[in-house]
């Protein structure tokens, strides 16, 4: 179906008609997971973009307000919950709008003080009481469960990246993460601790967004961002201001070389094919770098 401003003035106005009159503007670069669009000045819509993400709507509904007061940075704030239709028959949800731009178009900030603020938010994250929490599972795309739910994946990237990429040593990193158990008790996850969720005024960190892929489970997956995003100096910020062991740090890398492998090896499917694959191809570098 086709997500664009006219179909969501015609929601608006048939389940919230106190807010047909407000503009409707679409959020661009669109995200991949889910369209979003501005709703007058201090709200947005959002809309699961296939049926795989339609789950992520309810979890959020029930789940963000439990967590926001107790994480030092601001969370989306659900006001409303749209039901299905004969044009959308996805449940979609309208939040309070928070000013900022994402990490990765603020040039010139300075990444440490980025990588402490975010350890920050994970370590409080990591702190919230999970009973009757989402375990990870379909919902997250099995982001906080172990990284080997994707080993079929990684193997068959590393066939064909076997020209491409020192498949060697990223076996060995991947291997690392496979010998490694979950031993720990489950901890809130965001599962997509990237830069465009991450959002900055005057160079710091105010907000993280899009807890779609959010859960209980094991905080691994949320350390990609180590490799993604910092420098070594950053990632050694990072690391120190975290309170987790080696093998967690191992699955982490093996959820970033995981992604980094799959996108570089099939990137057709991206906005972006072309920068996708370069991206890809400079956080492998790092990893690749970064040794086991």
């Amino acid at each position: 179906m086709t997500i664009d401003e006219d179909l969501v003035r015609r929601l608006v106005a048939s389940q919230f008609p106190q807010w047909a009159a407000l503009s409707i503007r679409q959020v661009m670069p669109g995200g991949w997971d889910n369209r979003t669009f501005r709703l007058g000045d201090d709200m947005l819509v959002r809309l699961p973009s296939a049926d795989g993400y339609a789950p992520a709507v309810a979890k959020e509904q029930r789940w963000l307000p439990v967590i926001a007061p107790r994480v030092p940075f601001e969370i989306p704030a659900p006001i409303a919950l749209g039901s299905p239709t004969p044009q959308f028959d996805r449940p979609w949800s309208v939040y309070r709008w928070i000013d900022g731009t994402p990490a990765g178009d603020v040039p010139g900030i300075d990444i440490d003080d980025l990588a402490r603020d975010v350890a920050r938010f994970l370590v409080a994250l990591a702190a919230v009481e999970t009973t009757d929490a989402p375990a990870a599972g379909p919902h997250s795309f099995w982001r906080g469960a172990h990284p080997r739910v994707y080993d079929d994946e990684v193997q068959r990237s590393l066939r064909e990246l076997e020209d491409t990429i020192d498949t060697v040593a990223a076996r060995r990193i991947w291997d690392a993460a496979l010998r490694t158990r979950i031993t720990a008790q489950p901890v809130w996850f965001h599962g997509d601790i990237a830069p465009g969720n991450l959002l900055l005024r005057e160079g710091r960190l105010v907000a993280v967004i899009d807890f779609g892929t959010s859960g209980a489970g094991d905080p691994a997956c949320d350390l990609a961002i180590a490799w993604t995003m910092f420098d070594d100096r950053a990632r050694d910020v990072f690391r120190a201001a975290l309170p987790w062991d080696s093998e967690v740090w191992a699955r982490g890398k093996a959820w970033a070389l995981w992604k980094a492998m799959l996108v570089l090896a099939d990137a057709s499917g991206s906005h972006d094919p072309e920068g996708e694959a370069r991206k890809a191809r400079i956080v492998l570098e790092r990893i690749l770098a970064d040794g086991t």
